[in-house]
């Protein structure tokens, strides 16, 4: 019997989830188009203003989750995005954060600059003429979206209220022209004002420097931000070590260690799967084309896992393993991912990327390394015509080579750009077919059991 995937010995009780978000939350700065790191800056100065304020502990704790979990429905708009513009999301959303979009004549140069880049001119009017009509009421929908969907995720996690609030209402303007709801002064929660203000400093500080970033609060005092909170941030700005802290090479231990001390949230085994189940959501979100794919792989191999007889504790790391194994498609362009013709071998070289990425993501987060090789490991073969790896069957343990089998099985079973999805029989054909060469017949025999009893 091939022996299973096995988590690493990890003690939770010395890991704060601040410590998993922070890890997970590289991706998020992807997703945004943002350098890494930029979660974790924002989340810096925002905690930092909110100390001078003297916020009460609960209220520091509410804005710290919510500080980085800010981008969590960033995803959730990407395929709107490069349908609307013709362009890259990533590009689109890098991009629209150091443009002051309030101001039409700012927002229609920014907008003849980033569409369908790639493009005839003729082709870059007519689509520059069409996101002009959608105007202010397409940027408040895809606003809405991100806001809306990033509030539900953090409610979801256990979050409370005031956290969600902060996340939907994060790009409200103080002058009332912000979105979605164009909410003014103080009807935009403190803390959303926090996290407005401490993202676009630190987008500004990254991208041209401290002074450019305590230029940009100065200029949208009273205009996109509280006058008073941008009045504490240049104080701290010049008389503190803020800009020097966030060059520090341990930023994210800096940040754990401003969650108040008697509301430190330890990384129990209920947080982490309330965190892989976000997560989730937030991979599954980048494409209508992905819709719960995610939970539908972790299902199929929970119980495939079970169903084959193993331990409890590996049907729980294989669930894990299943929502988390596709997080390195967050990495891809939906120009790539929604595209509903044959990709380019350029285009089919990144998407192979993804199982590396995914990796890469999940050894950073340190109760997720025991998953990061099966999770990685879904689209490896045992002919070894696999990727990212290439490797073959005596490198694929039993963890692997049943998510690998639940990944095509739920793929198969879903619509894709390029074709609608496969009803049962030509799915189960599909995987008889590459059974004993290509995928375990072993795992096959399971899943074929499973669906003839009506359990998947």
């Amino acid at each position: 019997m091939l022996r299973a995937g096995s988590s690493e010995n990890v003690d939770v009780t010395t890991v704060r989830l601040s410590e998993v978000l922070s890890a997970l939350s590289f991706v998020l700065d992807m997703v945004e188009g943002q350098p890494e790191g930029h979660v974790l800056r924002s989340c810096f100065i925002g905690m930092t203003i909110a100390e001078r304020l003297q916020l009460s502990e609960e209220q520091r704790s509410a804005l710290f989750y919510a500080l980085l979990l800010k981008d969590a429905g960033c995803s959730s708009n990407a395929w709107k995005v490069t349908a609307l513009f013709g362009a890259d999301d990533f590009d689109v959303k890098k991009n629209v954060k150091t443009v002051n979009w309030s101001r039409l004549p700012r927002a229609l140069r920014y907008v003849a600059r980033t569409v369908s880049p790639d493009a005839a001119a003729w082709a870059r009017a007519r689509r520059f003429f069409a996101v002009g009509l959608e105007g202010p009421k397409a940027a408040r929908e895809l606003v809405k979206i991100r806001c809306e969907r990033g509030a539900e995720i953090s409610r979801q996690m256990g979050f409370p209220e005031e956290t969600a609030a902060a996340i939907r209402n994060l790009d409200e303007h103080w002058n009332g022209a912000g979105h979605p709801d164009g909410l003014r002064g103080e009807e935009i929660p403190l803390l959303a004002r926090i996290c407005g203000l401490a993202q676009t400093v630190e987008v500004f500080y990254t991208a041209f420097g401290p002074v450019r970033a305590e230029e940009i609060a100065r200029a949208r005092r009273k205009e996109w931000f509280d006058p008073t909170l941008v009045d504490v941030f240049l104080v701290e700005a010049r008389a503190g070590r803020l800009w020097e802290s966030l060059g520090e090479p341990d930023l994210a231990r800096s940040v754990s260690l401003m969650e108040p001390a008697d509301r430190i949230l330890v990384a129990t085994s209920e947080w982490l799967d309330l965190t892989a189940h976000a997560f989730a959501r937030i991979i599954d979100a980048k494409s209508p084309f992905t819709y719960r794919h995610s939970e539908g792989v972790a299902r199929a191999a929970a119980k495939m896992t079970e169903h084959m007889g193993l331990p409890a504790s590996v049907v729980h790391d294989q669930t894990r393993a299943g929502l988390l194994h596709d997080i390195g498609k967050l990495a891809i362009s939906n120009r790539i991912l929604d595209k509903p013709g044959p990709l380019t071998d350029e285009e089919f070289a990144k998407v192979k990327q993804h199982p590396r990425l995914t990796y890469e993501v999940l050894r950073r987060v340190a109760p997720f390394r025991g998953i990061a090789e099966v999770a990685a490991n879904h689209h490896e073969k045992l002919d070894g015509s696999g990727y990212q790896r290439g490797i073959s069957a005596e490198d694929l343990n039993l963890s692997s080579r049943i998510l690998a089998v639940a990944d095509v099985f739920d793929a198969l079973s879903q619509e894709r750009p390029y074709r609608p999805a496969m009803p049962m029989e030509k799915v189960l054909m599909i995987l008889k077919k590459e059974s004993g060469q290509k995928l375990s017949s072993e795992c096959v025999e399971a899943l074929e059991d499973l669906v003839s009893k009506d359990e998947l």
